[in-house]
């Protein structure tokens, strides 16, 4: 997938570069990024942009802590349907499986996990924050504080050890502690929070709504494909998604997948796939559950497979299940 973040992810930059004496718009717009873009739940930016727009407003602001001053204003619902999950789990244990399962819903290039303490004291277990390739360090402290913030408020104060940051202080020690409530230790192999062992077991404050968690867990797992599938579930993925809401062409197709049409094409031969032949499985899944399974006239139903005719869907019905749409909805009740 590509190296991209929740535009979310730098969710009050601009009020609080500006507050800092920049210009917190122009800076964003320098690095390609629309301010605009920070209040929507689905956009998406690059995570190099976000990474140097967030490293270049600290150098001008000179505020070598601004990634954690971001982080205390901000929470879960920057992490889009991730954010319902991780509410709505009845125990931190289960919200942290949430986001060790669904981060890359965020961004794929970023993960957390239970680790072991990294100085091995009985009773104690690591939290790592971790990027596909180094973090930077504005990028380490905004991360990992917001996933302080995020325990803190899912369950109170939650016994945090100590915590180890990848990078050397970036402004007084004292902002690092006070932030944290905890001793910090720098120049560590990663960005981690040192936890009770027990800390999964801890319940979340109120309790989670097990439907809504179940909901969200749903959509993430129905929208957003895993990284490392193969290109063939990949286009499958969102050919189901575009049906009769976008354009499912190939150009269109390999847009979304920022590759070309050929380099597509020739990705999905090596899978022993093709682009036509998916694309037709998933109108011919759409189209029998439609068909069979609601009233919807066929002439909606012809548009949300994105057919152009009614005709075109009574010949691929023929086609798929050996019967007219008519005949074949008759028969399935």
């Amino acid at each position: 997938m590509a190296d991209v973040v929740r535009a979310a992810g730098l969710r009050g930059l601009p009020a609080l570069v500006t507050t800092l004496g920049a210009d917190g718009d122009a800076l964003l717009s320098g690095f390609g990024i629309a301010p605009s873009a920070l209040e929507s739940d689905d956009a998406v930016i690059p995570s190099v942009a976000a990474a140097r727009a967030l490293e270049a407003a600290a150098a001008a602001c000179d505020c070598g802590d601004l990634g954690l001053r971001l982080a205390g204003q901000q929470n879960a619902s920057v992490l889009g349907p991730l954010a319902i999950a991780i509410e709505n789990s009845p125990t931190l244990g289960e919200a942290l499986d949430c986001a060790r399962r669904f981060l890359f819903v965020h961004s794929p290039g970023l993960s957390v996990a239970q680790v072991p303490d990294p100085e091995s004291r009985p009773g104690v277990a690591g939290i790592r924050y971790s990027g596909a390739t180094e973090l930077p360090p504005q990028v380490a402290d905004l991360g990992l504080g917001l996933l302080h913030r995020v325990t803190t408020l899912l369950a109170g104060g939650y016994g945090l050890r100590s915590v180890h940051l990848p990078h050397p202080p970036l402004a007084p020690v004292g902002h690092y502690t006070t932030f944290f409530g905890a001793d910090v230790r720098f120049d560590q192999p990663a960005a981690v929070l040192r936890v009770p062992q027990t800390l999964p077991a801890t319940p979340v404050t109120g309790g989670g709504n097990e439907m809504l968690r179940e909901v969200a867990l749903d959509y993430m797992r129905s929208h957003f494909p895993a990284p490392g599938l193969f290109i063939s579930a990949r286009v499958r993925h969102l050919l189901a998604r575009s049906l009769g809401s976008g354009p499912v062409d190939l150009a269109a197709t390999a847009r979304q997948l920022r590759m070309h049409p050929r380099t597509l094409q020739r990705r999905l031969a090596d899978e022993q796939e093709s682009f036509e032949d998916l694309l037709d499985d998933v109108r011919r899944a759409a189209a029998h559950r439609l068909i069979t399974q609601t009233d919807l006239p066929l002439s909606q139903v012809t548009a949300m497979v994105s057919l152009a005719e009614q005709s075109a869907l009574s010949r691929a019905s023929r086609r798929w299940f050996g019967l007219p749409p008519r005949d074949l909805r008759r028969s399935s009740r």
